[in-house]
């Protein structure tokens, strides 16, 4: 740990919190006050917020070294690098209209009522396990399947809640999820390296199916209580052929996982991807990369993707930079030496439950931007968990599961909720209690750690 901080600031190392506490106002500003969600004035409100709180350090100057330092990270870069390249493949899989294909699905199996709810999260997690970032799959599956599960007898509550479920599973477990990506980056081997996305999502499959699991139950229990059928409500276009796509997708899963190499996985997904989509007629080849005559304008999904990111990379930019200077100021090795240092701090299962209980706090102070909220808490959560030697896999997946749990999804704080309440013209606190998934998986995790299911250690020292 660090012995001396390195950057000083007027009023004592806590005033270093300055910028993370104006990121937090600006979340809630625009979430409560304004009740829009935008990913480039997250990333506006990050930089404005070093910008001001650098104001509070003896030295601007040294402030932005220690900003920059944690912005050009190991990393930071990793998941800049990995984000762009995710936004191609992403591109790609929307490109072809997989959940079209489900549509479809429904329509031929005549499923309606509570077993339609159960049907559209299982749908719309497959979706986001394929697309990785959730709130781009709750704009494609809210117009697709929601009029459509009224029409046929599903309850608003739980249908609203079973779209953002699904996006909800798809950001804990994808692998080219933006959180997925965030909490493997923050978590580091004894060596150094960080923790890799093929053995984090090989390790935490087990927590995100059992959550899945119940949570189809419950939707497929209850899901249609109190509503009446309208008739067969889904579009007679719909076609089958969109689920060829399945196949890229988890080839490129197979491949990230047994490669334990993110990037041997996308080349696989984007290759056999495009291949696919061009053999099915599902998209031409100046859909791939293309120029646009009339204003020579460069297009197609690969550019696209990359486009997609660019607002999610500004924030991680943003967030890091944050975490350069919290991490110079000494506010990290503060945090966690308190941690430590505690009753509970003292075994791997009380640092746990600690973890869960700050990293919940920092995400529903963030208004439920995950991705934030878990590269501000993953450097702790880090620092603490190697001190008890818990290996970075069950680090990793406690810091995503917990974010992506009840914290995710708090009325009026909740960028999931408010986007599920501005498609559907329900409360926020009724989407928020649809969303079944964030509680059960958090209830998973706290089983977890109550009962040491699937705690692993680093090394061989005995830790209680």
């Amino acid at each position: 740990m660090q012995d001396e901080p390195t950057l000083k600031f007027h009023g004592g190392m806590f005033m270093s919190l300055i910028p993370v506490v104006i990121y937090a106002l600006v979340c809630a500003t625009l979430f409560i006050y304004f009740k829009a969600f935008n990913m480039e004035a997250l990333a506006a409100g990050g930089l404005v917020a070093l910008l001001i709180g650098g104001l509070a350090c003896t030295s601007y100057q040294k402030f932005w070294e220690a900003a920059i330092n944690g912005i050009s990270s190991i990393p930071s870069v990793s998941v800049i690098v990995i984000l762009l390249m995710v936004g191609m493949f992403s591109a790609l899989v929307k490109l072809c209209g997989l959940s079209n294909g489900f549509v479809w699905l429904a329509n031929y199996t005549g499923i309606h009522g509570s077993l339609f709810v159960a049907f559209t999260f299982v749908a719309t997690c497959i979706v986001s396990t394929a697309t990785g970032p959730s709130l781009g799959t709750m704009f494609i599956a809210f117009p697709i399947f929601y009029s459509a599960g009224l029409a046929l007898g599903a309850n608003p509550m739980m249908m609203a809640g079973s779209i953002v479920s699904g996006g909800i599973f798809g950001d804990n477990l994808a692998p080219i999820s933006d959180t997925t990506i965030a909490s493997s980056s923050t978590q580091q081997f004894n060596d150094g390296h960080p923790a890799d996305v093929g053995g984090v999502v090989a390790s935490r499959i087990k927590y995100s199916l059992v959550a899945g699991i119940i949570t189809t139950i419950i939707f497929a229990a209850f899901g249609g209580v109190g509503q009446t059928y309208h008739g067969s409500a889904l579009s007679g276009t719909a076609s089958p052929v969109t689920l060829i796509m399945l196949i890229p997708v988890v080839i490129m899963l197979i491949v990230s996982h047994r490669t334990k190499n993110i990037y041997a996985g996308i080349l696989t997904g984007l290759v056999l991807g495009t291949a696919t989509g061009l053999l099915f007629h599902l998209f031409k080849f100046k859909d791939v990369f293309a120029n646009h005559p009339s204003s020579n304008e460069v297009t197609g999904f690969l550019v696209t993707g990359i486009d997609d990111m660019l607002p999610t990379v500004a924030l991680v930019i943003a967030v890091f930079g944050m975490v350069g200077v919290l991490t110079q100021a000494g506010m990290l090795d503060y945090i966690a030496d308190r941690i430590l240092k505690s009753k509970l701090g003292r075994t791997a299962r009380g640092t746990e439950i600690i973890s869960m209980i700050g990293i919940s706090l920092i995400t529903a102070i963030f208004g439920g931007v995950t991705s934030a909220a878990i590269l501000t808490a993953g450097p702790i959560i880090n620092k603490i968990g190697h001190a008890r030697h818990i290996h970075p896999y069950r680090r990793d997946n406690l810091l995503d599961g917990t974010a992506n749990g009840i914290a995710s999804i708090i009325p009026f704080m909740s960028v999931f909720v408010f986007i599920g309440a501005a498609l559907t013209k329900l409360s926020p606190m009724v989407v928020a209690a649809g969303c079944i998934y964030p509680m059960v998986l958090f209830l998973t995790f706290l089983f977890a750690v109550i009962s040491g299911w699937g705690r692993r250690m680093e090394n061989d020292t005995k830790v209680k």
